[in-house]
Parts: structure tokens; sequence; C-alpha cells
């Protein structure tokens, strides 16, 4: 049994069979697609419907022609690629020097590599014979009894009988030195037209021994009264029952102080020497001078040195020759 479908489908396999035409509204009206190219021509493979504008034009890059290779000059032999001409850092990053290049140094024209740089080291140039640098002795770290052993001076350790004399002294100094402390690394000899002893105070640490004062002293002629001759700037211990003397000079007084136990010729004579005002006045105030155990002595705190034996032994002159003219 048929129904109208099955006869419309016939139909169309019937039409089918005899050939399919475009429809009149896409076509010319002769069969032809409107969207062909005119210039193709009609037994072309047609390869299919496309809509308007989709074949697009193949795009292909504007490339300049290239030059024909140049002949090479048979003269002249190709040069050899160089390291340089790899790649050149740009104008910015090519400092430029002040200095004009015949006057670098040798170095910076040659460039010298960095720390990890491969670059062989040349050797250094040689500046000639080197000082010869000093042997320190431990024993004598100033060098004070080799230049005693120059000027003729004797040395001792402090503990002989004929340094008797500068235990007391050392209990007599006005630095108040400890029980234990005692004379050590003595030196006599003659100085400044005096006759003179230098040793240090040692003080007893742990096992050994410590250097805390320097001291010289000359020895003294005649009768001298006890007096003491500090810098203003120091504290003064064991001065009961001293006397100050005023001297002339105000800058004296103001930086040094003279302590008697009595006033007479001779101590006035060391506030009214010029010379004694002029080598006080001179020092760096850091000296006690003092007469006891029959010595006139200076002390400073601080371990003998050739320099300071020296420096010593100008005031002392200053001193003992100050109190001979004042008898």
């Amino acid at each position: 049994m048929s129904s109208p479908r099955d006869r419309d489908r016939d139909s169309f396999d019937d039409a089918a069979g005899s050939g399919w035409q475009e429809p009149a509204h896409l076509g010319e009206g002769d069969g032809t697609p409107a969207d062909r190219p005119a210039d193709r021509p009609a037994d072309a493979a047609d390869p299919g419907w496309q809509p308007p504008g989709w074949d697009l034009p193949t795009v292909e890059p504007e490339r300049p022609a290239a030059a024909p290779p140049a002949a090479p000059d048979a003269a002249r032999p190709p040069a050899a690629p160089g390291p340089d001409d790899a790649w050149d850092p740009p104008a910015a990053d090519q400092r430029r020097s002040d200095v004009p290049p015949g006057a670098e140094p040798e170095e910076r024209r040659r460039g010298w590599g960095g720390l990890f740089s491969q670059r062989p080291q040349e050797p250094p140039v040689d500046a000639g014979p080197a000082f010869p640098v000093p042997v320190v002795d431990p024993g004598d770290p100033y060098g004070l009894q080799a230049w005693a052993a120059q000027l003729g001076w004797t040395t001792s350790e402090g503990t002989g009988p004929e340094d008797a004399a500068l235990a007391e002294l050392v209990r007599t100094a006005p630095v108040r030195p400890g029980k234990e402390d005692r004379p050590g690394h003595v030196l006599r000899g003659r100085g400044n037209g005096l006759d003179l002893v230098a040793c240090d105070v040692l003080s007893p640490v742990g096992r050994g021994f410590v250097t805390t004062h320097a001291i010289t002293a000359a020895p003294l002629l005649g009768d001298v009264p006890g007096f003491r001759l500090s810098p203003a700037r120091i504290w003064r211990h064991r001065i009961g029952g001293l006397l100050q003397i005023p001297g002339p000079d105000p800058e004296f007084d103001r930086r040094w102080v003279l302590l008697a136990a009595e006033d007479g010729p001779q101590v006035r004579a060391l506030v009214e020497d010029p010379v004694v005002r002029q080598s006080l006045l001179g020092s760096d105030d850091g000296d006690e001078l003092w007469a006891a155990a029959g010595f006139v002595a200076a002390v400073r705190p601080d371990a003998h040195r050739p320099l300071l034996v020296e420096h010593h032994a100008r005031l002392l002159a200053a001193v003992v020759g100050a109190l001979a003219r004042g008898r």
C-alpha cells in the first residue's frame, strides 16, 4: 500500500536520475553558479559551492632580491675572522678614560684578569733588596741593655748589695709602691755630667713580675731637705707635714707644685731657676721628682727605655744644678 510520501519519494528519485540543476535564485538561469570566476572554464572540476570572498589570495612575503655574489679578489686572500669580529659592545658601554692612551699604566693597557681569570700572571717587578727586619730580643724588648752596652753602662738585676739603697728609694717613691715591689733591670752609668742609676719597679704577679714604673736617680752632694716636685694634675699621696713653696712664675705654679719639709734657699732655687722651669714646662707633666735616701730621683709610670733614661737625665741635671746654686 502506498502513501502520499511514497509517491513524493518516488518522484524525487526519478528526478535524480534525470539530473539536478541549481535553483533559479542561485544561478544565472542557465545553471552556472553565480560565484564561479569568469576565467574558469566551464568543464573545470567544481570544488563545490563556497560563499563569496572565501577564496583569499595567497600571502607571499616581500623579500628583496638577493644581490649577486661579488667576485672574490684574487690578489688578496680573505681575512680570517678574529675574536673581536663576533660582537661589539654598544657605544654607551665603551667607557672612556680621561687619561691619554699613551699615559695609561701598562697594566691597564694590557687588561689584567679578575680573581678567577685564566690569564697567566706576570712575575712581580723586583723592587730591590728589602730592608732587614730587626730581631727583637724577648729579654730586652726595648733595646735598653744593648743601648747601655754601647754607652759603657753596667747592668744588674737589683738584688745585689750595691742595690740595697735602691730598695729604700723605691719604698719612698711618691707613686705608692706595694710592699713587695722591688727594683729590677738596673743600669748604672754617667750622663749629662751626673752619675746615674736607672731601674724598673717590679711588682709580683702570679709567679713572675711586671714593670709598673721607671725610676732614674742621681746621688746628692751634701744635705738636701726632702722635697717633692709634682705636676698639679696628679693626685699626691703622703704629703702630710710638707709645705707648698710658691714661685715667681704663675704659669709654673699652675702646672707644677713644689712641696718641702722646710723652706730654704735650696728648695726655692728649684722654682726660681729658669732652667728648671723651662725643662719642666717643656715636658708632658708626666714625671714626679723627689729627694730621699741620698738621691734626687724622677719616676714615671712606664717601663724604662733609652729615650726615657735620656729625658730623666736632662731633668735631673737641671734640678741638681739648681740645688747646687741655692746653697
